[in-house]
């Protein structure tokens, strides 16, 4: 546990037992984690080193709102704290023949999952950077407003104050505001429970060979912004999206609204970890500027 006594005494406090061992587990980039196993065997995973003081309590409120469907596995959040969170374990398992199907089914129901406004009840973070998620009036009810102004613009200008943004990537994210009614336009759907960023190293398979959700970035919001993240990365299995679409098909034209989804993680990339994925953003900038 890194040698942290007080972070130690309050997990045993509230077990009622002692940690027996903690080994690191290795993957994260943004905090620590480590499974912990108390005298009685019964083991938990534990996150430490939050970049904010209020990340670890954001990630818990997150990990209880994607609960609420009851359609896929969430880790149960047991402790939450500035300096630490202490969730459930979940043994991950090698992935079945059927499991993409499986996950492309329980997250088109997750996405069934809405309420009447976009955003969220809090701010949260997105990797390490903070996610505007409180609308204005008439954010709340207007995606393509939300969308521009909380995820695109809002990465932009972080990429000005980091010296990222040069005067090319300016004058294509002018275009794109003037452009982005029509980008987005015919995609109108009432706010889904989103994860907000999901990629392959964001979900496990768990002991009984189910997905399970972890690190969320939650928000209500389109759930093509959703499906976009997971192709960031090279994406999922061709079983997934088949499974999602034979569930819950999507609107004609999200196959051209994809870029504009994932121009925000791309951006957060950029923030994130610098210029090497300035290249990309300007490719998606420029996707819908020919």
């Amino acid at each position: 546990m890194g040698g942290n006594e007080g972070i130690r005494k309050r997990i045993e406090s509230w077990a009622g037992e002692s940690i027996h061992t903690s080994s690191a587990i290795t993957g994260g980039c943004i905090a620590q984690a480590s499974r912990i196993t108390m005298q009685s065997g019964v083991c938990y995973f534990l996150k430490t080193g939050a970049t904010s003081e209020y990340m670890f309590l954001k990630e818990a409120r997150s990990l209880r709102e994607l609960c609420k469907p009851g359609v896929i596995r969430v880790p149960t959040v047991f402790l939450a704290d500035p300096e630490f969170l202490l969730m459930e374990y979940v043994a991950p398992k090698s992935a079945e023949s059927n499991f993409f199907e499986c996950f492309g089914r329980a997250f088109a129901e997750l996405h069934r999952y809405q309420q009447d406004q976009f955003g969220f009840f809090e701010d949260n973070f997105i990797g390490a950077t903070p996610q505007k998620n409180i609308p204005t009036k008439q954010q709340a009810n207007n995606w393509v407003e939300f969308f521009f102004q909380k995820r695109l613009l809002f990465q932009y200008q972080l990429a000005e104050e980091k010296g990222l943004a040069n005067e090319a990537m300016r004058k294509g994210f002018q275009q794109l505001e003037r452009k982005i009614e029509s980008i987005l336009s015919g995609s109108q759907e009432p706010p889904s429970l989103l994860h907000g960023d999901l990629w392959s190293g964001n979900f496990l398979v768990d002991e009984q060979a189910n997905a399970c959700l972890i690190d969320p970035a939650v928000y209500y919001g389109h759930r093509e912004a959703d499906l976009a993240m997971t192709k960031l990365f090279g994406g999922f299995s061709p079983a997934f999206y088949q499974a999602y679409e034979e569930s819950y098909a999507l609107a004609p034209g999200h196959e051209y609204r994809e870029n504009i989804y994932l121009l925000y993680h791309v951006m957060n990339h950029l923030n994130l970890f610098g210029p090497s994925y300035y290249g990309q953003a300007m490719e998606l900038i420029s996707s819908y500027l020919r």
